[in-house]
C-alpha cells in the first residue's frame, strides 16, 4: 500500500493555528503538496507529554512559556507520509522563528513569532519515528493506496 521508500513524519498543529483559523490552510497546503495523511486527532497535551517531547529544551529559560503555550489549547497531531515527508514537511514550514521565514513558507506567510510558529515538525527521521509512537498508537496509524501518488513522483524516485 505504500512505497518502500514513504517515510512518516509528526505534525502538531499548534494553538496559534487553531486558534487563528488556519488547519484547514495548512492540512491543505500538505495535501496539496502530495503528502498523505496516515493519522490525525485533536490532542490536549499533558504536563508529562510535554516534558517527554521538549526534554531537549527542559533547561532553558523560555521553557516554561513554551509548556504553557503547548498546553493552552488543543493541539491537532498529524502523521503524515511520503517519500523524503521529514525533510519536506520542514522546508515547507520554514525556520523556526516565523519573523525570518520566507514567504511562500508556513510560517513566512502566517506567523511573526518563535514561539507561536504554527506548528513542530520532526526534524529527522528518527525523531520522526519516536515522535509518531509518542502521540499514536498504531491502531491510529493507517496504510492505503493514494490514487495520486503515481503523479506525485517519478517511477525512478518511487
Amino acid at each position: 500500500m505504500s512505497s518502500p521508500k514513504e517515510e512518516q513524519t509528526l505534525v502538531l498543529l499548534k494553538p496559534d493555528a487553531l486558534q487563528r483559523n488556519l488547519l484547514g490552510e495548512i492540512i491543505h497546503r500538505f495535501e496539496a503538496r502530495g503528502l498523505k495523511i496516515v493519522g490525525m486527532k485533536m490532542i490536549q497535551l499533558s504536563d508529562a507529554q510535554l516534558d517527554e517531547h521538549y526534554s531537549h529544551i527542559k533547561d532553558k529559560p523560555f521553557f516554561p512559556g513554551n509548556k504553557a503555550f503547548m498546553s493552552s489549547y488543543p493541539v491537532v497531531g498529524i502523521v503524515l507520509a511520503g517519500i523524503r515527508a521529514v525533510n519536506v514537511v520542514r522546508t515547507m514550514l520554514g525556520p523556526t522563528k516565523g519573523h525570518e521565514a520566507p514567504p511562500g513558507t508556513i510560517r513566512g506567510d502566517f506567523s511573526m513569532s518563535t514561539q507561536a510558529n504554527m506548528a513542530h515538525a520532526s526534524d529527522s527521521i528518527d525523531a520522526a519515528k519516536a515522535e509518531v509512537k509518542r502521540f499514536f498508537s498504531p491502531g491510529e496509524i493507517f496504510s492505503y493506496a493514494k490514487l495520486d501518488f503515481d503523479l506525485s513522483y517519478s517511477d525512478d524516485e518511487k
